[in-house]
């Protein structure tokens, strides 16, 4: 009985090395295998390319908040003067705006203290945008209370914000950043303006609004450094692929930067910033790479985009007696991050060319954002029923202006985005 025990020991000992020898060869073959996420993997994988499409400045003016309202029905739509650019929106993997009025709710208001329809939000976020900066001259048109009720709307929406807050919480959760997913490269965003037309924030809510002037009620020439600094040196913390700073600045309706704002680009580039998303001119104004030199010798570079002028409004040559008030283009930026590297970088660059079209006060739909190169191509085929020779005047012109403004050699030429019926 005794050998009888011994044997079976043995055997069952051996059962054991043997079951442990197939285990090891099993996960050396799944290690041999590489499976993906592995570094082996990753080595050979594609680089990764989004699209970031960027707008410019979203109002609106009382006849704009008056051509959306549908009295039958007692609601307000926006979606009609969206209909010929959305594909170009939901074709982006990530679109950004200047959301410049604020949602505090009826009686609506329009210059020169905004207040928009609920609905305007609501739109934004059905034809593709995800995220709005509201950090703007018109951030405090309505108070504190007007500044709060908008992020509650935004959020409703689904429309990520960044710029301003509605608790000294909200803003150091995150300093003022917002980290975005844009098509697998993440970004990180922070918002400023220059000031507020001169509306001070009460001291109790100095959290509220990012500005980047200290003097925000004044002159608003001196850059708070050491706010911008610390701000940006917390997104780099992160670890982010790319920083975008949407900032508000410059002069109204002049089409070329100023020596501030580019004294102002050069800092937050110096600081981090990889893209600068400039909005407040009302009219286009160019876009750049800047290079600028570091204490140490070396050197960063940023792509400045100072202005896109309206993305819609009421203000054309017409209302306000200033060209290219109607001018506007969508920006593509195309991302591309290298998996070997991890570097990402701005691989392609492409606008396109709008014009906001009023079409006048008895005409339903009045306002209608139009593809330039569509248009005329449209009017060229002989369709007349949305371009006239007027129009097609007009169209010429906005095409003009962004030649000139933004690059000739940037314009998509009418490319419909890929898989777009447009």
């Amino acid at each position: 009985m005794k050998g009888s025990h011994m044997k079976k020991k043995l055997l069952f000992s051996a059962l054991i090395l043997v079951l442990l020898c197939v285990i090891f060869i099993f996960l050396g073959l799944r290690q041999n295998a590489a499976p993906a996420g592995s570094t082996a993997s990753q080595d050979n994988k594609e680089p990764i390319t989004a699209t970031l499409a960027v707008c410019g400045d979203i109002m609106s003016h009382s006849p704009q908040t008056n051509d959306a309202y549908d009295a039958a029905t007692d609601t307000y739509s926006y979606l009609p003067c969206f209909q010929s650019v959305s594909s170009w929106i939901e074709a982006a993997d990530y679109a950004v705006a200047n959301f410049e009025t604020t949602l505090n709710g009826p009686p609506y208001s329009g210059y020169p203290q905004f207040c928009a329809p609920d609905a305007l939000a609501y739109d934004l976020k059905t034809i593709g945008f995800d995220l709005v900066t509201t950090a703007n001259n018109h951030s405090m048109d309505k108070g504190f209370q007007g500044l709060a009720r908008t992020l509650d709307v935004l959020d409703q929406a689904g429309l990520q914000h960044v710029g301003t807050y509605r608790t000294q919480e909200a803003f150091t959760q995150n300093n003022g950043v917002i980290v975005a997913d844009v098509g697998g490269i993440s970004v990180a965003f922070l918002g400023y303006t220059y000031g507020t037309n001169g509306i001070a924030v009460p001291q109790d809510k100095d959290f509220s609004l990012n500005r980047f002037n200290t003097d925000y009620t004044g002159a608003c020439a001196t850059l708070d450094q050491e706010k911008l600094q610390q701000e940006l040196a917390y997104a780099e913390s992160l670890g982010t692929d790319l920083i975008a700073v949407m900032v508000h600045w410059g002069i109204e309706y002049q089409t070329t930067q100023n020596a501030y704002q580019e004294q102002v680009a050069d800092f937050l580039i110096s600081h981090g910033a990889d893209l600068i998303l400039g909005s407040h001119s009302h009219v286009p104004q160019p876009l750049e790479t800047r290079t600028v030199t570091l204490d140490d010798g070396s050197t960063r570079s940023g792509l400045v985009c100072y202005s896109l002028g309206n993305f819609v409004s009421n203000q054309s040559p017409a209302t306000v007696n200033v060209n290219y008030t109607d001018t506007t283009a969508i920006l593509n930026l195309e991302l591309t991050k290298d998996p070997a590297t991890g570097e990402t970088t701005v691989s392609h660059i492409n606008y396109v060319p709008l014009l906001v079209l009023n079409r006048g006060a008895n005409v339903q739909d009045r306002y209608i954002i139009l593809d330039v190169n569509a248009a005329i191509a449209e009017y060229k085929a002989g369709n007349t029923t949305t371009v006239s020779d007027a129009v097609y005047q007009k169209l010429e012109y906005a095409l003009e202006g962004c030649h000139t403004i933004l690059g000739e050699k940037y314009d998509t030429a009418g490319s419909p985005p890929a898989g777009s019926a447009a």
